[in-house]
């Protein structure tokens, strides 16, 4: 019978199927950071449980870390709390731990795959929703809530029912200016941010296969967005050839075992899907949000669409576009903005900060323009300063901050004004996301880049 890349992983890690009710289902990794991990412990400490895998178990500090003075004490004190308990709980259970200082540390779904604990074939999960970021290796990666975290610990597996299949194809050419955040977008604008609903996505055809890692990572990252369970796509030899030689991944002869494997890691030919869904890569161009949720996107050069083209009805819609201060049919090309972030587990690698090197290179950051510059960890900022990436911003009025969550989420300092416009290369622009009446425009680097240089909306088109 002819399987998806889907099935293979998941029906290996079914320990018991239960008959209209969901499976139990073996988690390999189990990624913890700060926010949603303390509860889970004090259930475990009110039970008197331990942690059955602690091995499997990898603890990171990212949401409510500071980007900058992170050699100092943590100022705010929830924060700094949240922090310690996340230190205190990952000694007392023989975790491991990354923490604020430690070499590692950075966004959990950055240094999952930079040090080989995302594994092609694995099952992992996390207390984060953007967790299916590491389907980019060919991993069935989902995020968790604070309860399941608890199951995890203690019993190294989770109830949870098959999700249902869908494949996405997306073949042809990228045009210029084309990166894999604006496919990304494009996704969501056409499935809207509930189109995949109950679905687990395969993403297939040549503009996934020439991605690199990183691109993957960001279509992965982004199929929460469109309420997918997650998102995978086949492992192949620029999967493996990322890594091999990582500081977890299989060595010698175990290398050779786990590659007969991941070979086999492909949806097999007549493989039936849910749904499958086929669009053309020409059509797609650099992508910029307008709305209050990642599915209120358009092609940077049109004009906001009027509101009987859009899921929510009317009354949604206005709301969204009076949250924001636009208007049905405005151009979005020329549109004041205040504040510029790069980062996230979205686009926080060092491929993003080559992108924004890209344009900004012998350009000058606009005045009324204050940029956040954050890398997704510490690998990512040595190879910014190693690569000269480091230089090109300073030269044009940028200053790089230290590793974080950062302003995709406003959990640290990095909060954006009230009423104050930020071009942003995360994942949400709900109301407040990134800080109290703060207003988000979601898009790539290099329209980030252009916006930081000309400050307002840009098409990077014009500056490549």
């Amino acid at each position: 019978m002819s399987k998806s890349l889907f099935d293979k992983v998941w029906d290996s890690h079914v320990v018991r199927h239960i008959e209209d009710g969901p499976d139990v289902f073996f988690i390999d990794r189990h990624l913890i950071h700060e926010v949603t991990s303390p509860v889970a412990f004090v259930g475990l400490k009110s039970r008197g449980l331990s942690v059955l895998y602690p091995e499997r178990t990898f603890a990171v500090a990212d949401h409510n870390t500071p980007t900058i003075n992170q050699h100092l004490p943590v100022q705010d004190p929830l924060s700094a709390n949240q922090l310690k308990t996340l230190e205190d709980n990952a000694n007392e259970y023989g975790i491991s731990h990354w923490g604020l200082g430690h070499q590692n540390n950075g966004i959990v779904h950055v240094v999952g795959p930079e040090n080989g604990i995302t594994l092609p074939g694995a099952t992992i999960v996390c207390g984060d929703s953007h967790t299916s970021t590491h389907g980019a290796f060919g991993a069935i990666a989902f995020g968790i809530g604070t309860s399941e975290v608890e199951m995890v610990l203690t019993t190294q597996c989770i109830m949870q029912p098959k999700p249902k299949k869908m494949r996405i194809n997306i073949n042809g050419p990228l045009s210029k200016g084309v990166t894999p955040k604006d496919v990304g977008l494009y996704i969501i604008s056409q499935l809207t941010t509930s189109g995949a609903t109950g679905y687990f996505v395969e993403y297939a055809g040549d503009v996934f296969e020439n991605m690199t890692m990183e691109g993957r990572m960001t279509v992965c990252n982004l199929s929460i967005e469109m309420g997918a369970r997650g998102g995978m796509i086949a492992p192949d030899e620029k999967t493996f050839k990322y890594i091999k030689g990582r500081a977890m991944t299989p060595k010698g002869a175990d290398w050779d075992k786990a590659m007969a494997y991941w070979k086999t890691l492909k949806t097999d030919e007549g493989a039936i899907f849910d749904k499958e869904l086929s669009f053309n890569a020409t059509n797609i161009e650099p992508m910029i949000t307008y709305g209050t949720n990642p599915g209120m996107g358009m092609g940077i050069s049109k004009n906001i669409p009027s509101a009987e083209s859009v899921e929510g009805g009317k009354a949604t819609y206005d709301k969204s576009l009076a949250y924001m201060g636009y208007a049905e049919n405005e151009q979005m090309i020329g549109k004041k903005i205040d504040y510029v972030f790069i980062g996230s587990c979205t686009n926080g690698r060092i491929e993003d900060f080559r992108a924004f090197a890209s344009i900004v290179k012998g350009r000058q950051k606009a005045d009324n323009v204050t940029a956040w510059l954050v890398p997704g960890s510490h690998v990512v900022e040595e190879k910014i300063k190693e690569e000269g990436l480091l230089d090109i911003f300073e030269d044009a009025g940028f200053v790089l901050r230290e590793p974080g969550c950062s302003a995709c989420l406003a959990m640290n300092d990095d909060k954006v004004p009230a009423g104050k416009y930020a071009v942003s290369t995360s994942n949400r622009n709900f109301e407040g996301r990134q800080g109290p009446g703060s207003r988000t425009l979601l898009a790539s680097p290099l329209v980030a880049a252009a916006a930081a240089v000309t400050g307002v909306v840009t098409d990077p088109r014009e500056l490549l």
